[in-house]
């Protein structure tokens, strides 16, 4: 009789497909459970501390450091998020006073967003407990030589998951 759990060790399936070495594996569980950990935390605090979640941070984020009006898919192209789930949180953004939406003089299918003052204070109340986590969580543990800040991800490991 033949084992029916599938192999996770070194050999490769009936597609061909070169199955994970064990470090590979370990190394594999140990990642997705630091970045479990680290989004809770991160998602906790930003709730806790400002009543916004860890893609509305991304968002006033983004539109703090711009210092002007981004448009919806410059936005978009700097989150991981569906377009239509990026409109709802920019709603949920606009009816909070923290963005303002408009239309764009130069393009009439572009809307600009822009970031208001209450947005900016927002942003600034929870950047230093956010700040403090990802250090904590990031950080903190991480050998001096490897907390040298690394290049962004290569596109490929940035999948788009828009629709």
């Amino acid at each position: 009789m033949t084992d029916p759990r599938p192999d996770i060790g070194a050999s490769a399936d009936a597609d061909g497909v070169q199955a994970l070495e064990p470090a590979q594996l370990g190394t594999y569980f140990a990642l997705m459970e630091a970045v479990s950990l680290l989004q809770h935390q991160v998602e906790q605090q930003l709730r806790a501390e400002g009543g916004i979640s860890y893609v509305q941070f991304q968002l006033l984020a983004r539109l703090a450091d711009a210092h002007g009006p981004l448009t919806m898919t410059q936005l978009a192209d700097g989150v991981v998020y569906s377009r239509s789930g990026l409109s709802y949180q920019a709603d949920l953004l606009e009816k909070a006073g923290l963005i303002t939406r408009g239309p764009s003089p130069d393009d009439d299918r572009a809307t600009l967003v822009t970031i208001t003052d209450s947005g900016l204070a927002l942003f600034g109340r929870v950047l230093p407990g956010h700040v403090q986590v990802v250090r904590r969580l990031l950080f903190d543990p991480v050998s001096p030589p490897a907390k040298a800040a690394p290049a962004p991800p290569p596109p490929r490991f940035r999948p788009r998951r828009r629709a």
